[in-house]
């Protein structure tokens, strides 16, 4: 089998390649890319593994003319950089020790080696210059009937990384076959080994969390997480039970994913600490949730808010009532967006000045959002 793509053949990457196969040393493509160009994905990210060690990558790659950066090479990975396109290059690796978070690896020359070393059996493909896939673990069967399985031992491959059990539901929602369910033995494991969680940085947690949400369904995935205790073990006080509801309302009026979105519709205590979300995004999700709950309209929450918040906060309180889209949804949201208060400050000085001048601002302001803002100024002042 082969694997083809613009992101392959680009001469750029040919030519990376080469100047390490033309020294006499294997460069494949590895991981993400192959796993995605055989499913048709977009590919992103060129990663090549070779068993050239790092300083002779860097030597090559800098002979040729390529810019090298040292992005990791403790690690055994140099960035090699062809007229703007990035490769990252790892030497082949094997894990010696492990502590669950972390990896001391030692060199290797066998593909093997490296393969074993990876997390998932859909992500120990590599691919030549050429394109010919191989696959020295026997993966390419289970990414082809799109089945999320653990390299060999599911436990120990856990022990190695903890943060491979959110992995394992994010792949699951982003590449797995829904009908096949869930591979049995990485859930006993998932479910022996909940402590490890709890060692995790709460930056790779929310991380790993907000890549499975933006999936196009996360529902099974997450109420499987649910089912095991992981999902309470990251997200105290959340609830998934609306999620399947919410992602049905977004495809059924055309919404893209989003992940802070359904982020705000599991809810949970200190969503910002615990994932360590950025001010922005917990600021977002805080905000979603309080409309959601709320009695606020979505021509209001447009006009407060802007049209996006009031319809991802429709959709929410939605989703949390069982109850389907108000049929004038995006009508009344562009009323309210397009909305601008007729009374200024102005209007009402000299006679009102300091708090008073807030209070009646407000008080008009109200009147006027009840009035379907067709309210115009003289109505407000002279009333």
């Amino acid at each position: 089998m082969r694997v083809s793509g613009d992101w392959l053949t680009d001469p750029r990457t040919q030519a990376v390649m080469a100047c390490l196969v033309d020294a006499g040393f294997q460069a494949l493509v590895v991981g993400g890319c192959v796993r995605n160009a055989l499913l048709g994905a977009p590919v992103h990210d060129i990663d090549i593994a070779t068993d050239a060690r790092p300083e002779t990558v860097s030597e090559l790659g800098e002979s040729a003319g390529f810019k090298v950066v040292p992005t990791g090479i403790e690690h055994g990975t140099v960035t090699v950089v062809a007229d703007h396109v990035p490769h990252e290059i790892t030497t082949f690796r094997r894990d010696v020790e492990t502590d669950g978070r972390r990896a001391v690896v030692a060199f290797s020359t066998e593909i093997a080696d490296d393969a074993r070393r990876r997390d998932f059996t859909m992500n120990a493909l590599y691919a030549r210059a050429d394109g010919t896939v191989v696959d020295p673990l026997g993966g390419l069967p289970d990414l082809l009937e799109r089945r999320v399985r653990f390299i060999e031992d599911a436990a120990e491959r856990l022990r190695e990384d903890y943060l491979r059990a959110l992995r394992f539901f994010r792949f699951n929602a982003w590449y797995g076959d829904p009908a096949q369910g869930f591979d049995p033995e990485a859930l006993e494991a998932i479910a022996a080994h909940l402590d490890g969680l709890d060692g995790l940085s709460r930056e790779r947690v929310g991380a790993e969390l907000l890549k499975l949400l933006a999936a196009p369904d996360p529902a099974p995935a997450v109420a499987t997480m649910r089912q095991l205790g992981v999902l309470m073990r990251l997200l105290p006080g959340c609830d998934d039970t609306a999620l399947a509801v919410l992602v049905h309302l977004e495809q059924q009026v055309g919404i893209a994913p989003d992940a802070l979105r359904r982020l705000a519709l599991l809810g949970g205590e200190g969503l910002k600490t615990r994932l360590r979300l950025s001010k922005a995004q917990s600021t977002r999700t805080g905000v979603l949730r309080d409309l959601a709950t709320e009695g606020m309209g979505p021509a209001e929450t447009a006009y407060r808010h802007g049209a996006e918040t009031a319809r991802d906060a429709a959709l929410l309180r939605a989703a949390l009532m069982g109850q389907l889209l108000p049929p004038q949804l995006e009508a009344e949201i562009a009323t309210g967006a397009a909305a601008q208060f007729p009374v200024k400050p102005a209007d009402l000085m000299p006679d009102h000045a300091g708090p008073a001048l807030g209070r009646k601002l407000a008080a008009l302001e109200s009147a006027w959002i009840a009035s379907g803002f067709r309210a115009t100024r003289d109505d407000l002042l002279n009333d």
